[in-house]
This record gives C-alpha cells, structure tokens and sequence, in this order.
C-alpha cells in the first residue's frame, strides 16, 4: 500500500519540467519503489502521473529492467482495464528515472476495503468482469501479472458505477521471453495473495496463478479477512501451502451482505492448491462468481452493465432463492420459498449445524415462518406426549406412539 505521501510544498521537485514535457505539480503517494507525483504533459495537454524511482531502486539494473519491461508490455498491450504507461526515461540533468502513466481519478481497492470493508455484490461483480477483461487479454500474450492485490485494483467512480484498472504490471512474467529477471526459486508477489505454486518460486507458473490471486482477492471482498493469515512472511506462505481456508459463509458470517452457499465452492476451487484442479482462467472466475449470486450472463456483459442493473438483477436473483441459516434449534425446519417475504441473512451459530435447516423472514418476531405440513413443531409434539401420558393414567396401559 502506498504511505501517506509527503507535503507538496516541502518537496523541491514540485514545478520542475521534465524532458521540457512533463510538469510535476503535487505529491500524491510514497511507495517502496518511488513517489509519484500528479502532473502535465504540456506536449499533450493532458494529467499523468509522473512516478520518480526512488535513488536506490534506480541503481538496480533488475529493478529498472523492470519498470522498463512494465513500459514495453503496456505499449502492446493497451486495453482499457489495465493503466496506460506513457513513457519511462532517464533525465541526466536532474539524475533520476522516471515512469510515466495516465492519470486516474479514484482511489484503490485497498482503501475502499479499509473503509467499506466489504463489496456489495454487484460491486464486486463488475470489478471482478473488468479485471478479468484485462487479464484475459494480457494473458493471451503469455504476460502472467503475478502480484494481484488490493493494492493493485484502481476504481475510477462514475456514474454508471467503478472503472476498475488493473496497476503495477512490475513483477509480470513473460512467457515469451528469453531472458529471465527472477531466480529459480525466488518468490515475486505479495504473501497474503500468492498462489502456491509461485509461494514455492517455481519457473512453471501459468495464467492459473494469477486465478488464485484474484480468488483470494474476492474473498477478501466479501468477508473482509484474507483467506490465509500468519505473523510474517514464511509462516502466510506456509498457510497457503499446507492449509485450506475457512469457507467464506463461516468466516464471513455476520457479514453486511449475505454470502450464498454457492460461493464456497467457487472460491474453493479458485484457490485449489493443484493449478490442474482449479478455476482455468480469471474470466471462468469471474462468471462463476456472477451465477453464484444467481445472475444471467457473462463477465463481459457484466463489465459494462450499470451497476445499478446489477444491484436489481441480483436483489431480484436472491428473492427467489433462499439462504440456508445455520441455527442450534433442534426442532428447525425448512419452509419452501413462498414463505419467505424478503431476501433472508445468512446466520452461523458457533457450535456447529443443527439438524435442520431455518429458512424465514428476519423481520418476523420468531426469526422463522411456521413449519409446513409433515414435519414436526413443537407444539404437535406436546400434544403427543399430553395425550399418551394421559391414556397411561385412564386406561393403566401402555401406549406406543409411532411417527413416520
């Protein structure tokens, strides 16, 4: 994440011209790698963003083939869904390398998940088509992102709902190329996010490693946990090798939005840890996704329908659905959809499933309908045991009572 950035006017950069082109005018983050700052490009008449390496990343030769890689791969692969980087240079007079990129207003996924915790779904759904168009598309071209994370998700407000660009093509692999910038065995990413396969610094990752990234990703999204914690480095790495995450329905229970049971098994199988077994590419991820919600269609329909539709489409979509709710009531019982007047919550009691299923309206006083026919209630199973305990006391027999 980028670290609050430092005063404009405190930074004597501010107001130079670069190449006689770019213009720096204000600070507007620090990172491990650079500041980067919001300016003109006076040649073009147009904002960019101007990011100024810092001293000693600019005297690592990998460190500066990599943003020059990062340069290169955005000008064969210019698509609406992944930033624009314009240029990447070095100017003797002032000493520094710099990389150049449109200019975009919004802020990252990672601050809107600090603020918002959670995605509403159709939020969610649209980010997640929209990544996956880019991804896709790199991804055909042998270009495996290889550091999916919030972070790296940039949401540009409008008003037909987020512009979700996909940053920092840095650490990307090239499938293509000869020459390789990592090691053998040297893990490239953030922990939280890494597939196995790259966890372990292997040379064979493929388009799958990127799934598993954004699957991990999308359970953020919904529950507000990552899918595989630890104290440090190693030990999250350890996590995501030996170790299955909780399903999303448990740990995100309580959640603002409801999570459906279907949503375990997409995000179970996105982060498989065998690339065989899991989801095949990010756009497979994506429409998975979108039908677990119960919507039609596909991530490129979703990519750019309004966000509003998509709200209506899964309201709609979850009306007629019902969500199981995980209660300690012994004698719970299932209702049959019509019963339900408005779209349930999904609750998880702490010691475990009962043996039934309570499906019901949250608003009503009980938290549940009436059980139908043919199934036991409590009430019917007082009367039985009234009435045989009475017929013991008349007639000084015994009487077996027998439930089917």
């Amino acid at each position: 994440m980028s670290e609050v950035p430092a005063s404009s006017a405190a930074d004597p950069r501010i107001g130079i011209r670069i190449n006689e082109r770019y213009e720096l005018r204000r600070v507007v983050a620090d990172g491990g790698t650079g500041r980067v700052y919001e300016g003109a490009d006076v040649q073009m008449d147009r904002r960019i963003a101007v990011k100024i390496l810092h001293d000693d990343i600019a005297l690592d030769p990998v460190a500066l083939e990599r943003f020059r890689r990062e340069y290169e791969l955005s000008k064969s692969l210019p698509h609406e869904h992944i930033v624009d980087v314009l240029d990447f240079a070095h100017e003797p007079s002032l000493n520094i390398h710099y990389l150049v990129m449109e200019f975009l207003d919004g802020e990252e996924l990672r601050y809107l998940l600090k603020r918002e915790k959670v995605l509403a779904p159709e939020r969610l759904i649209r980010m997640m088509a929209q990544v996956a168009m880019g991804l896709d598309e790199a991804h055909a071209r042998g270009f495996i992102h290889r550091d999916l994370k919030p972070d790296n998700l940039f949401l540009c407000g409008t008003r037909d709902g987020d512009i979700c660009k996909v940053l920092d093509f840095g650490s990307v692999k090239d499938r293509n190329a000869r020459k390789k910038l990592t090691q053998l065995g040297t893990t490239i990413g953030s922990p939280y996010y890494m597939s196995p396969e790259q966890a372990q610094g292997l040379e064979s990752i493929d388009a799958r490693s990127d799934v598993f990234s954004l699957a991990a990703v999308a359970y953020e999204c919904i529950t507000s946990f990552v899918p595989f914690d630890g104290n440090n480095g190693p030990s999250i790495l350890l996590a995501i090798m030996t170790q299955e995450p909780v399903m999303p329905t448990v740990r995100g229970a309580g959640a603002k939005y409801p999570i459906l049971p279907k949503l375990d098994d997409v995000l179970e199988q996105g982060l498989a840890k065998s690339a065989t077994i899991r989801t095949p590419s990010v756009g497979a991820l994506a429409d998975a996704i979108g039908r677990a919600y119960g919507i039609d269609g596909s991530h490129r329909e979703w990519a750019y329908m309004p966000q509003a539709e998509l709200a209506e489409r899964v309201r709609v979509s979850m009306a007629k659905v019902p969500i199981t709710l995980r209660m300690d009531d012994p004698f719970a019982t299932s209702v049959p959809p019509a019963k339900v007047e408005t779209a349930p919550i999904r609750a998880v009691s702490s010691q475990g499933p009962a043996p039934f299923a309570v499906i019901g309206n949250p608003q009503s006083p009980q938290g549940y309908s009436e059980p139908p026919l043919g199934l036991p209630s409590r009430s019917p199973w007082l009367l039985l045991g009234l009435i045989g305990f009475i017929a013991l006391l008349v007639g000084g027999g015994l009487v077996v009572l027998v439930l089917k």
